[in-house]
């Protein structure tokens, strides 16, 4: 073989070398969960199809990191999605002809199941009746 093929194939293995090096000074990626929401009625247990349910990502301070993230409930009252960051999250559900429900959860495992009971707007008190 010649000179130049030598000096070839060495400065490939540099190259691949450096390729290497730089692949595993990369910050590690941080660990991400999949939340799976289900939204039933409080009275009788039956899921809540339609139900916007919105997931917000909380700093340490409880204050907003970005815009939510909007979903739709199916017809057996579930919703999900996968890569939600481990923190704080707040989740807000609005469903016609329920009251609004929101609450904070701490992602701290892959896998949150979360069931979330949704009240019958209580009657408007008025002096009327």
């Amino acid at each position: 073989m010649t000179r130049m093929t030598h000096l070839r194939r060495a400065g490939l293995f540099v190259l691949l070398l450096c390729i290497a090096m730089m692949a595993q000074d990369k910050p590690p990626t941080p660990p991400t969960a999949s939340v799976n929401v289900t939204i039933v009625t409080e009275t009788s247990g039956k899921p809540v199809k339609n139900a916007e349910v919105v997931l917000h990502l909380l700093d340490k301070e409880g204050k907003l990191k970005q815009d939510g993230l909007e979903l739709k409930t199916h017809e057996d009252g579930k919703a999900g999605t996968d890569g939600i960051p481990y923190g704080k999250v707040r989740i807000q559900v609005i469903a016609q002809g329920f009251r609004t429900w929101g609450n904070d959860f701490d992602v701290k495992q892959p896998n949150m199941e979360i069931t979330i009971k949704l009240q019958k707007p209580k009657p408007q008190f008025s002096i009327y009746q």
